[in-house]
């Protein structure tokens, strides 16, 4: 637990709620300029209650959309440069592999935020990489700049690198309360904290907390099926742990997209996920009955049987995590639009870790009232109508 390591005391520069990947960065990024800064976990860490858990995150330079594919380039470099601050290996490159039909739109976006010509059919794709079955009349693009993010030891290293710069991490310590104005009192289960600026970085629970400061934001949590699965022959040509990261882009059979890493958490067992869930509350996720229906099993295991022969068809190991969707699967990253020391991060929407360098950055840049590093147009929360008058 960290909090018992660290003296108490009631006043920061700032006040980080929310000590998940997107929170730690942000906090990491307020310490290496020297704010004094509280980081609070409602959690005892490490934990597996929210969505930064795990061992393993896809990391691609491959965007559809050009404002996050252009961060990119940023957050490689900041992951790299957290590398050689805890000199720990973070990131093991794979390579993607991203499939569809041809002219798709997304891949085609895909293809041309990497700068590559280069369309695999099926009998390319197969001999470069032959554990893929591609069906006839669908392509594939490869980013050879993606990998694997190491998420747990990831978010662990930003953690040590807030406090070697003099930030506090308190966990175990969940917020009750929240009061704005000039200066914003945050109370917990453990104390009472003062701050003049205040970032809101909870997940599943930010929803929550935005309500009492009078913002109904169109946040919703998922409970997600995060399923391993058994290679038939373990070390067989084309899978297993050299094999590259995937993940599909308009296939009607599975409209939200699918994905998959390499047997890197599981030896022999590939992970191979579909980007979409069931909403739940983040209190009652793991309270699901086992019984309960779960469609997305069915759409994953009729994709492996076209596209992965070499995995058994039915999940092996079966774990959840959350995930926090706006709309439009963008982020949200801005300012209370009635308290401008309160600036939120939410809605990270199942592909935010790798981007978590700089969305903390940018939590950070409006935080300090500084002109953000980035175009933050799709990332507001006026985007939404309606969202001010919640009591």
């Amino acid at each position: 637990m960290a909090a018992l390591s660290q003296p108490q005391k009631s006043t920061y520069d700032v006040i980080v709620i929310g000590a998940g990947i997107q929170g730690s960065f942000t906090a990491y990024h307020l310490a290496q300029r020297h704010k004094d800064t509280l980081l609070l976990e409602q959690f005892l860490l490490p934990h597996s209650r929210g969505s930064s858990h795990g061992q393993s995150r896809i990391i691609r330079s491959a965007y559809p959309q050009e404002y996050y594919s252009r961060m990119m380039p940023d957050c490689f470099r900041l992951w790299q440069q957290l590398e050689a601050e805890t000199g720990t290996t973070l990131y093991r490159q794979t390579g993607l592999v991203l499939l569809g039909p041809p002219g798709e739109p997304e891949l085609e976006a895909c293809r041309r935020s990497l700068g590559v010509d280069e369309v695999l059919d099926a009998a390319a794709l197969a001999q470069r990489f032959p554990g893929f079955r591609l069906p006839a009349g669908q392509v594939a693009v490869v980013d050879s700049t993606a990998g694997v993010l190491f998420a747990d030891r990831a978010l662990r290293a930003v953690q040590e690198v807030f406090r070697r710069h003099g930030g506090t991490l308190r966990d175990g310590e969940k917020v009750l309360s929240i009061e704005p104005g000039a200066t914003v009192t945050v109370t917990t289960t453990a104390g009472v904290y003062k701050a003049p600026r205040l970032v809101i970085t909870a997940g599943a629970w930010t929803g929550a907390f935005v309500e009492q400061l009078g913002l109904r934001l169109p946040l919703q949590p998922l409970r997600i099926d995060v399923c391993y699965w058994r290679l038939k022959q373990p070390g067989s040509a084309g899978l297993g742990s050299v094999s590259p990261c995937f993940l599909t882009l308009g296939l009607s059979q599975a409209p939200h997209g699918i994905y998959g890493l390499p047997s890197i958490e599981y030896p022999g067992l590939m992970k191979v996920c579909h980007h979409h869930g069931s909403p739940t509350d983040p209190e009652k996720r793991d309270q699901a009955p086992s019984s309960a229906p779960r469609p997305d099993i069915a759409v994953l295991s009729s994709f492996i049987s076209s596209y992965l022969p070499g995995l058994e068809t039915q999940p092996a190991v079966m774990e959840t995590c959350l995930y926090t969707n706006t709309p439009d699967e963008d982020f949200i990253l801005d300012r209370h639009p009635k308290f401008s020391n309160i600036v939120i991060g939410a809605g990270f929407s199942g592909h935010g870790f790798k981007l978590a360098p700089v969305v903390g950055k940018l939590l950070c840049e409006l935080s300090l009232g500084e002109e953000p590093s980035y175009n933050m147009a799709h990332f507001a929360i006026t985007r939404f109508p309606g969202v001010l008058g919640a009591a």
